[in-house]
C-alpha cells in the first residue's frame, strides 16, 4: 500500500516505472509478433495433415511457444542471453547486432520496444494510478502486437481479439468505461457495421475488401468504449487509411491490387478514442452547434 501512495502522489516517478514496464513488455511484444503467426501455422497444418492422414501417426514436433525455444540469432543459431534481451539498451550496447556473428539485429525490435514505452507512458499519464489505467494499458498492448502481426502477415489473431473482446464486456460489468447496456450494444454494433461494409463491397466489385478479423477489432473496441465510440473509430481509421494507403501508392509506387491490412489503422483510432474519444466527439459538436 505504501509503494502505491507513493506513485500515486509522485507523478515522474510513476511515469517511469510505466515506461521502464512498458518497455519489458515491448519486449515480449516481439516475440508474440514473431512467433503467434508461426504458432498458428503450425497449428494450421497439423490440422491438415490429421484430417489428410486420418489415423496415420503423426510426426512429432518440437515444442515452439512463446516460452521455449530460446530466442537466438537467425544468422548463426547464437542463443540470445539475459544481458543482450536487456530492451533497447541491449540493442545499442551491441550496436545494433549480434555479439557472434554480427548478423543486423533489425530496427523494429527496440522500435516496438520504445513505441510500447512511449504509450504505456501516456496512458498512465491520461488516466493516472487506477483501474482505467490498467485495463487501457493491456489493451495498448495488445493493439501493438495485433497491428504489427496484421502488418507482416494481414491476420488478425483469434487468441487476442477474441479474449480481449470479452475482457472489455467484463471491464463495462462494474461500468469502467462506459455502461454495460451501451459496452454490449457496441459489440454487436461494432462487428455489424465492418461485416454490411465487407458483403456490400463484394457485392458492387466482386472482392473482399477486409477479414473477418476487422470486424472482430472493432467489436472489440464497441465492448470497451461503447457503441458511441464505433462510428468515431470507423471515421479516424478511414481517414488515416486513406492518407497513408495514398501516401504508400504516390511515394513507394505500392501496388494497387495489393491489399493493404486495415488493421493497423483500426487499431490507431481505437487507442486514440480509449485515449481522447469524449473531448473529441464534444469538439465536434461545438464546431457543427450540436449536443448530445
Amino acid at each position: 500500500m505504501l509503494v502505491i501512495r507513493y506513485l500515486a502522489e509522485n507523478l515522474p516517478v510513476l511515469l517511469t516505472f510505466a515506461g521502464l514496464l512498458g518497455l519489458v513488455v515491448g519486449s515480449f511484444l516481439n516475440v508474440v509478433i514473431h512467433r503467434l503467426p508461426k504458432m498458428m501455422e503450425r497449428e494450421w497444418r497439423s490440422q491438415c495433415a490429421e484430417v489428410l492422414e486420418g489415423d496415420a501417426p503423426l510426426e512429432r514436433q518440437q515444442a515452439y511457444n512463446l516460452v521455449v525455444p530460446r530466442s537466438q540469432c537467425p544468422g548463426c543459431g547464437h542463443r540470445i542471453t539475459a544481458l543482450e534481451n536487456v530492451p533497447v539498451f541491449s540493442y545499442l550496447a551491441l550496436g545494433g547486432r549480434c555479439s557472434q556473428c554480427g548478423w543486423r539485429i533489425p530496427l523494429r525490435y527496440p522500435a516496438v520496444e520504445l513505441l510500447t514505452g512511449l504509450l504505456s507512458v501516456i496512458v498512465v499519464w491520461r488516466f493516472g494510478l487506477s483501474v482505467q489505467a490498467g485495463g487501457a494499458l493491456l489493451l495498448t498492448w495488445a493493439l501493438v502486437a495485433l497491428s504489427f502481426i496484421d502488418f507482416d502477415t494481414q491476420f488478425l489473431p483469434d487468441s487476442i481479439t477474441l479474449p480481449f473482446l470479452w475482457l472489455g464486456l467484463a471491464f463495462n460489468v462494474t461500468e469502467t468505461y462506459t455502461t454495460t447496456q451501451a459496452s454490449v450494444v457496441g459489440a454487436i454494433a461494432g462487428y455489424l457495421v465492418l461485416w454490411s461494409v465487407y458483403h456490400l463491397f463484394r457485392l458492387l466489385t466482386g472482392k473482399e475488401g477486409m477479414g473477418y478479423g476487422d470486424f472482430k477489432l472493432l467489436a472489440l473496441f464497441g465492448a470497451w468504449l461503447g457503441w458511441s465510440a464505433v462510428p468515431l473509430i470507423v471515421l479516424l481509421s478511414s481517414f488515416v487509411g486513406a492518407i497513408i494507403g495514398v501516401g504508400m501508392i504516390a511515394l513507394r509506387g505500392h501496388d494497387r491490387n495489393i491489399p493493404i491490412p486495415f488493421g493497423p489503422y483500426l487499431a490507431m483510432a481505437g487507442w486514440i478514442a480509449l485515449m481522447w474519444g469524449n473531448q473529441l466527439v464534444d469538439a465536434y459538436l461545438d464546431v457543427s452547434g450540436l449536443t448530445r
